[in-house]
């Protein structure tokens, strides 16, 4: 499975204290594909240095930069389907551009997608997410 994952649900996965430390899990055990732009890998370390500090958003880009089943994206298109929050773009934009079958949010900004028929960009909240993965849970 193709995903990206808004920063708010990466920040409150990567702690193994977190309830939501399965998402993290899952990614470094190769249960999904996540794919992501420069733009939102800097925005990643930017929010996890901020809220955990700098050892650890390092330890955590280097996770995901070197995982097998992480690939880089490269936007030649915007979008600019969300205009309540503009910033969000970038994860519209990267989901587009990847093909990617979900965008991971719990971020209110991207509902507004369901009323777009083209491109459609599917969004899954934490809870779908892990029905997805893991049907039986």
């Amino acid at each position: 499975m193709n995903i990206v994952l808004d920063t708010s649900v990466l920040l409150v996965s990567v702690s193994n204290r977190s309830p939501f430390y399965w998402i993290f899990d899952y990614f470094v055990n190769e249960q999904f594909v996540l794919y992501a732009t420069t733009d939102i890998l800097l925005e990643y370390e930017e929010v996890i240095a901020r809220h955990m500090g700098k050892e650890v958003a390092l330890d955590v880009m280097q996770t995901i930069e070197n995982a097998p089943n992480f690939e880089k994206v490269n936007l030649y298109f915007k979008w600019d389907l969300i205009k309540a929050d503009p910033d969000d773009n970038k994860f519209v934009d990267c989901a587009i551009a990847a093909n990617a079958a979900y965008l991971v949010s719990e971020d209110g900004h991207f509902k507004i997608l369901k009323q777009i028929d083209f491109p459609k960009v599917e969004v899954l909240g934490v809870n779908e997410f892990k029905k997805l993965l893991n049907p039986t849970s």
